[in-house]
């Protein structure tokens, strides 16, 4: 780990703790640590200038959300998703979208659906500048205006404490091939049915998101 750039964090707008936790996820996410990789405190208090207690917090909440495993004799180390533990994840994400993307139909209000179809333009712009980060920041940008739209808090939590794992899932399936544009023609067709007040239509578009998305992770995860 001693070739990553430093990643500083500061006492300004938030505690240490959170731009911590913050960091390392987003360096997980975003493919920056790999899975199997050990994280060893003395190098992250080194890379982000923390005491190696705001570390050991951040680790162990990176633990609950299932990025980071603690190994016995190694410490720890950037957790790896089985082929199995993404195909139970992708169960519950089309459960859950399918149902919130219903839900944005009946309930969502105009000025909502404007929002989402601005959210999707964004997607677009980011996907044209192959930026990882803005890819994945335009995308969790999407579903939170769906999700609150939606009107189901639980439907929200139950995907929040999900999300960390879904969004390295999406870096995966968004490596595959031209997984990029099939995406974004898949959230186009969420659109056209949420405009549409069509909630099959929408149910439908919404399970073949999810299901293009699985797809296209598995397909790297068990190569």
């Amino acid at each position: 780990m001693s070739d990553h750039q430093t990643m500083r964090v500061t006492t300004v707008s938030a505690p240490i703790r959170h731009q911590v936790v913050e960091a390392f996820r987003s360096a997980i996410v975003s493919g920056r640590f790999v899975p199997g990789e050990r994280l060893v405190e003395r190098e992250l208090c080194d890379l982000t200038g923390a005491s190696r207690t705001s570390v050991r917090e951040a680790l162990r909440q990176l633990e609950s959300e299932g990025l980071v495993e603690m190994v016995a004799n190694r410490g720890a180390i950037v957790a790896m998703i089985s082929a199995e533990q993404a195909r139970e994840i992708y169960e519950v994400r089309e459960a859950l979208e399918t149902y919130a993307g219903v839900l944005f139909v009946q309930k969502a209000t105009a000025a909502q659906v404007a929002t989402l179809r601005r959210s999707v333009d964004k997607i677009a712009d980011a996907y044209a500048s192959r930026e990882l980060t803005r890819i994945l920041e335009a995308k969790d940008a999407f579903y939170k205006i769906l999700f609150k739209g939606a009107g189901n808090e639980m439907i929200a939590s139950i995907l929040t404490t999900m999300n960390a794992r879904v969004s390295l899932l999406r870096r995966l399936s968004l490596d595959s091939g031209t997984r990029s544009e099939q995406s974004l023609r898949e959230l186009k067709d969420i659109l056209a049915g949420v405009e549409a007040r069509d909630e099959a239509a929408t149910h439908d578009a919404c399970r073949k998101h999810v299901q293009g998305a699985a797809a296209a992770a598995l397909s790297r995860l068990v190569r």
